[in-house]
This record gives structure tokens, C-alpha cells and sequence, in this order.
């Protein structure tokens, strides 16, 4: 789960099982009650028609779990942690990042860096679409050690620079107005 939406889904769906929540979280969720095999399989339908999935494998759980973290940290803070990444995401799970890393490679097929990398950018993305803030001031918000380093992993990752991205928005939004 992702976003507000998702958690609200999940807890009608509950609710409409007669289940009661203690926490929906991201990628979480903890009820009072024991869920039979009819309410669970009911649950996972339900929620697939949503286009969620009930995730019971240890592995795919935790792997969703360091998702919702890297996710939260990076699209839904105002500023990323102070500390190394993988010290955090090891605090928020609780678990040793050496653990977390190569479950999550195994899984994925990807490192978590690269996840993070993937999701900075796409931040980035937005922060440039939003055209608020300076390349200088998102580099810094980001936690880039500059804005050439910044630069050159967007052009990795996309194939564009970001002053070219910004401009093919503000292309976008001319051959628009010119309708």
C-alpha cells in the first residue's frame, strides 16, 4: 500500500468482513481478530479487484515493508533522513540491513540503492515539474553532494538532462495553448 487510498480500501474491506483494525499502515496491516481461511480468502478477492494484493509470504511482506519505508522516506517527507539510508530503513524494520539488502536483491532482482536511486529521480521529476524550486535547491533537498552528481544519475536513469525534462514540459504545456 502506497498511498491514503490504498489504506482506506483495505480497511472497508476489513470492515466489511466484520474485522476490526488496530493499524493499516503501509504494506501492514494488524487486526483484532483471527482471520479464518473463508475471511481470508474473501479479503485477498476482494482486495484484487482493487487492484491491491494480500501479500501472506514472509518474504514478499518484508519486501513490500522496505518498499513502504524507501516510499515514505523519499515521496511523503518533507526532508530525508539525516542518517546513512540503510541505517534507517534497518531502524524503521528492525532488521540488519545486510539482511534486508540481500533479500531484497534476491526478490527483486535489483539492489535497494537502485530502488532508492529510482525513486529520488522520480521525485526529482515532480520537483521539476512543480517548477518551485531551483536544481541547486532540489539537489539539495535530495541529499545529492551536488548538482553535476544530481545531473549525471537523472541523465542515467532517464536519458535526459533535467533542464531538457523541464523544457519538454514547457513544451508540452505551449503546444497546449496554442490549440
Amino acid at each position: 500500500m502506497v498511498s491514503l487510498r490504498c489504506k482506506m480500501v483495505v480497511k472497508e474491506e476489513l470492515k466489511n468482513l466484520g474485522l476490526h483494525c488496530i493499524v493499516v499502515e503501509l504494506g501492514e496491516v494488524e487486526i483484532y481478530e483471527d482471520l479464518s481461511q473463508e475471511q481470508h480468502d474473501k479479503l485477498k478477492e476482494n482486495l484484487s479487484r482493487s487492484g491491491l494484493e494480500l501479500l501472506d509470504n514472509k518474504k514478499n511482506i518484508l519486501i513490500e515493508r522496505i518498499k513502504a519505508v524507501i516510499v515514505e522516506m523519499i515521496h511523503y517527507s518533507e526532508e530525508l533522513p539525516k542518517i546513512n539510508y540503510s541505517d534507517h530503513i534497518s531502524e524503521k524494520l528492525n532488521h540488519d540491513y545486510t539482511y534486508l539488502s540481500n533479500t531484497f536483491s534476491e526478490v527483486k532482482g535489483i539492489t535497494i540503492q537502485q530502488y532508492i536511486i529510482f525513486h529520488k529521480i522520480e521525485r526529482v521529476k515532480e520537483l521539476l515539474l512543480y517548477d518551485e524550486l531551483t536544481l541547486t535547491e532540489i539537489s539539495y533537498r535530495m541529499q545529492y553532494s551536488s548538482v553535476a552528481h544530481l545531473s549525471n544519475q537523472f541523465k542515467k536513469v532517464t536519458g535526459l538532462t533535467p533542464s531538457y525534462y523541464k523544457q519538454l514540459k514547457q513544451r508540452r504545456m505551449g503546444n497546449l495553448e496554442n490549440l
